[in-house]
């Protein structure tokens, strides 16, 4: 069984959760591969009428949530049994961090939950920024290659284009995400702009603190 690694002495934008927190997350690795295995069934559950009305050749690239909770399930198997695999370490962290925060910019922006009060969207919200921050527990026994940070970067980015630029099957293929957007709709509304915006940029931030992490690894040990 894996041992946990020590502390990477990074600076507090490229590891934002303090160093105890950490080890207490993955002391509790168990304990988030059960959550997580709980928070994608969960995911599937609320992607099935899209799942329903898409046609199953794009499915993969449908129930984004629930399919980063299980690469997040991937790697802290991984790592556990002591059988790494950096591109599933990168696609965790990638992923998490991305369709965490992307949740929470939606809830916050777009379905305005401070103004409704809305427990389902706050439940939302909530259980996204928990996976967007376990994102950073990854880096400590990740190795973020070049090759490794590649397979998030490409994939988040055909993400991108197949849900709000250049549908491949049908139409376009973003969540189902409240009443403003409770459907693929009418893109010249703003509601699209800001979630479309919110994901680029975040694929964008996900890859470049990989890349940064490594980086400044590199430095360190030089």
């Amino acid at each position: 069984m894996a041992r946990i690694p020590p502390a990477d002495d990074l600076p507090a934008y490229l590891s934002p959760l303090p160093d105890p927190v950490e080890s207490i997350a993955l002391r509790l690795a168990w304990v988030l591969v059960a959550v997580n295995l709980a928070g994608t069934a969960f995911g599937f559950w609320h992607y099935r009428f899209q799942l329903a009305n898409s046609r199953p050749v794009i499915w993969p690239a449908v129930p984004d949530s629930p399919l980063v909770t299980l690469f997040m399930v991937a790697s802290l198997v991984s790592w556990k049994v002591g059988r790494d695999r950096n591109w599933i370490h990168a696609l965790a962290f990638v992923g998490n961090l991305k369709y965490g925060f992307w949740v929470v910019v939606v809830q916050v922006a777009v379905n305005d939950v401070f103004a409704t009060g809305d427990p389902y969207q706050w439940f939302l919200l909530v259980s996204h920024l928990g996976m967007g921050l376990q994102a950073f527990v990854v880096h400590r026994y990740a190795e973020f290659t070049v090759p490794s940070v590649a397979v998030p970067a490409v994939w988040f980015s055909f993400n991108d284009v197949v849900d709000y630029f250049l549908p491949l099957v049908g139409d376009y293929h973003h969540t189902y995400f409240g009443p403003r957007l409770a459907g693929a709709g009418d893109h010249a509304v703003r509601a699209h702009d800001v979630a479309a915006a919110a994901a680029v940029c975040l694929t964008v931030l996900g890859t470049f603190l990989a890349l940064a992490i490594r980086v400044r690894r590199l430095e360190n040990e030089t």
